[in-house]
């Protein structure tokens, strides 16, 4: 293999043990497509001397079929590994490669360049403390290197590397480096990138990677990799921080001990401390620091540990244990910048799952203050985030949590939001702060509670959520059940999809966002009237499951019954009462269920009428024999 020390032949041992305490640097190369990413990672490699013969075998003829240097070996392969980026000679997911010198170690990211990539580069940027930024001498400043450096300098990489790339092509011309140096430092201000390092360099021929160019001698910088053996990691920043970390998990091998594992994200941790835990807010004294090699006295950022503690307290998976003079803030409203990463939009009120730390819970966006056109830097009105879209948003959450503002603390200021049903990653995100209102608002003490009122009432309050297409028959169905409630002294309330909208929702449209919020906000309604004891009858097609489970999160298990009237479009159009499918068909009603717009079918709905089959009389009754099975009525 090439990268040769001469310990190695003389002294394995202290050869292994030098490399084991070398720092490591994370770093991404980010920029526009074609601009040498894939190259300039392959020259790394190949000059660190971290390639087997097989492996420069395997390039070499593999540039003879795939390349695009002619004769020469074409480094872009060594990363490149889709078919479908050999193919088309472009980066699409992120290719992770390590590599080390006699000073440090290195795990670099290469990210694609093309905007529909975005979110690949994020994922390879949240780790990262050095961003390489590739610039085309011949192409200057385009628009992706705007976004990218824009989104560098949101994730908190601290420390940015313009590459130059392709001096080669322009003649080593120091006039063309200097006119891009002063379109990235005035962009730089913009955006607030700060530490910005500009080195000139061909990753084809090699100048200025590992040697100084003989052919710019007017450059008189760092080398590239000079830059990256010396530049200060996050590391020793995250030591100097107070201490942070998030429990993982509780470690109970036996009776007699009970620690709590996790990773130090932040600061130091010594035995005698005083630690608090959050979001409790209780406070105890480190015992014991323990580790699979034996106990220690202290321990920093980036060691994975198991703390005992002298006083037994409550703390489970998801909580954070801090420095007690300098604890986390605890909140469950925050201001966050959203990058949102799935094909499917982000609307206000839809509820997604929210993992930050070691901690998962239900979160939903309330508002979105605005996006960033990451091109211009212009803040946009908006009312849903597309796929790769950057919003700056108001967040809620089911139960405070531990945090740092993101600025501080990456580790504990960045989250993720997860899709409920489907469990995929669909944003990132960053926290800013709490918002105010989180803290002046509490929940106020009331002595006559839900239990009091529904004993009042002789029932057990819960919410029967009718849901189907326009014209299957769920108001018809809806409005019996209530009937035949009302006759048995039962009290109940019926909130119909036409009525709300003529006056709690006469605002909004039937675009998919203000479906959304229609949902949304007859949930929290229904939530009330379940509070007050009663049975609560709700008709509204409600075609999204996230909103029907949003709606069901809102009251206790076993309160929410979902109803699917299941009629068949053809039957549902056939009836038209109201006539909307004959404008959904003629184009003059836009976003109408079932045209132009989904229905997703409830998958685990505690009942289904096959109203085409059976009469509204008949469905009617099989509600109120579930109701009696469950003993409601």
């Amino acid at each position: 293999m090439a990268h040769v020390s001469d310990l190695i032949a003389t002294d394995i041992g202290q050869y292994l043990k030098a490399h084991e305490h070398k720092s490591l640097l994370r770093f991404i190369t980010c920029g526009s497509v074609d601009d040498g990413k894939s190259t300039l990672i392959g020259r790394l490699l190949y000059e660190s001397k971290m390639l087997f013969e097989d492996q420069l075998a395997a390039v070499e003829a593999d540039s003879k079929k795939f390349g695009t240097q002619g004769d020469a070996i074409d480094f872009a392969l060594l990363v490149d590994g889709l078919a479908a980026e050999r193919e088309q000679g472009i980066t699409i997911d992120v290719a992770y490669r390590f590599f080390s010198t006699d000073k440090r170690k290195f795990i670099v990211a290469d990210t694609p360049g093309h905007e529909q990539y975005t979110r690949n580069m994020v994922t390879g940027a949240s780790t990262a403390d050095v961003a390489i930024l590739m610039v085309d001498a011949r192409k200057g400043i385009l628009t992706q290197t705007r976004r990218h450096s824009y989104l560098t300098s949101l994730i908190g990489i601290r420390h940015t590397v313009v590459a130059i790339n392709k001096m080669d092509l322009v003649d080593y011309s120091e006039k063309t480096y200097r006119r891009i140096v002063e379109d990235f430092e005035a962009f730089a201000r913009q955006i607030g990138l700060s530490d910005v390092t500009f080195i000139p360099l061909s990753a084809f021929k090699g100048d200025n990677i590992i040697e100084p160019s003989d052919r710019m001698p007017w450059f008189h910088g760092t080398t590239l990799m000079g830059y990256l053996e010396t530049v200060e990691i996050d590391e020793a920043r995250q030591q100097k921080t107070p201490f942070r970390m998030p429990v993982q998990w509780v470690n109970r091998p036996h009776l007699d001990f009970r620690g709590f594992a996790g990773t130090i994200a932040g600061g130091m941790v010594k035995v005698g401390d005083r630690i608090r835990v959050q979001p409790s807010g209780k406070e105890s004294t480190v015992e014991r620091i323990v580790t699979f090699d034996g106990d220690l006295q202290q321990a920093v950022a980036g060691q994975s540990i198991t703390l005992t503690l002298t006083d037994e307290i409550d703390i489970s998976r998801g909580d954070i244990l801090s420095q007690a003079q300098a604890p986390a803030g605890v909140a469950d409203q925050f201001e966050t910048t959203i990058v949102w990463m799935h094909e499917e939009p982000l609307f206000p009120g839809r509820p997604y799952l929210l993992k930050i730390g070691t901690k998962t819970v239900t979160a939903t966006v309330t508002e979105i203050k605005y996006q960033v056109n990451v091109n211009t830097m212009e803040h946009i009105a908006a009312k849903k985030l597309d796929l790769n879209a950057i919003g700056v948003c108001n967040v809620n959450l089911d139960r405070a949590v531990a945090f740092d503002p993101y600025a501080e603390d990456r580790d504990t200021g960045g989250f993720i939001l997860i899709d409920r049903l489907s469990n995929n990653t669909v944003g990132a995100g960053l926290l800013h702060f709490a918002l105010r209102r989180s803290q002046n608002i509490h929940l106020q003490h009331v002595d006559v509670h839900k239990a009091a009122r529904s004993e009042q009432k002789a029932q057990k309050p819960c919410v029967l959520w009718f849901t189907g297409l326009s014209g299957a028959g769920k108001s018809t169905i809806a409005n019996l059940v209530e009937k035949k409630l009302f006759a048995m002294g039962r009290h109940t309330y019926l909130l119909d999809g036409d009525n709300v909208r003529h006056g709690l929702n006469k605002d909004l449209g039937f675009t998919e966002e203000d479906r959304v919020e229609n949902i949304r906000r007859v949930g929290e309604v229904a939530r009330l009237m379940v509070d007050a004891g009663l049975i609560v009858l709700t008709a509204f097609i409600s075609p999204f499951r996230a909103e029907r489970q949003l709606a069901r999160s809102l009251v206790a298990e076993g309160e929410f019954i979902e109803v699917f009237v299941d009629t068949p479009l053809a039957v549902a159009e056939e009836r038209d009462v109201k006539g909307l499918y004959k404008k959904a068909r003629r184009g003059d009603l836009k976003n109408f269920t079932g045209i132009d717009s989904p229905y997703e079918r409830p998958q685990n709905a505690e009942v289904v009428l096959p109203a085409s089959t059976i009469s509204s009389e008949e469905a009617a009754e099989r509600v109120i024999e579930l109701l009696r099975e469950r003993g409601i009525v």
